[in-house]
């Protein structure tokens, strides 16, 4: 009989302390987002394809672009298995300079093309490797 007490008893106590556990509390609700943060910023793309000196894509080529008119690159790219690199740029009229990051055998300039962007248009341009 003792053991049936205990049995009841200790029933009781989990029974207790299920109904003492206290309730999870709610998440709290995000704040709704606003208009303007739904909208993704418009962006230009600027894709291309490098090239090597004898025609055929160049992988790995480091690809960077800036606007014209300022020293240093502000964005980069490397070209995958079909020389093809693509860049978002901030939408709006603007002139870029891309410069293929290459080493040669000549010290002179590095292979590069200046392109025009008009608003969030797609802009497709070629950089051919000399050796």
């Amino acid at each position: 009989m003792t053991t049936r007490r205990a049995a009841l008893a200790l029933f009781a106590l989990l029974f207790a302390a299920a109904l003492c556990r206290p309730a999870p509390a709610a998440p709290a609700p995000s704040p709704a987002p606003s208009p303007a943060a739904k909208e993704e910023a418009a962006y230009a793309l600027i894709f291309g394809t490098v090239w090597t000196a004898d025609n055929q894509p160049a992988y790995g080529v480091k690809v960077r672009i800036r606007r014209a008119g300022q020293g240093k690159g502000k964005w980069e790219a490397v070209s995958d298995h079909r020389g093809e690199f693509a860049v978002r740029v901030p939408a709006g009229a603007a002139d870029y300079i891309l410069q293929a990051d290459v080493k040669t055998k000549a010290k002179g300039p590095k292979p590069e093309a200046k392109v025009h962007v008009d608003n969030d248009e797609r802009v497709d341009v070629s950089l051919h490797l000399t050796e």
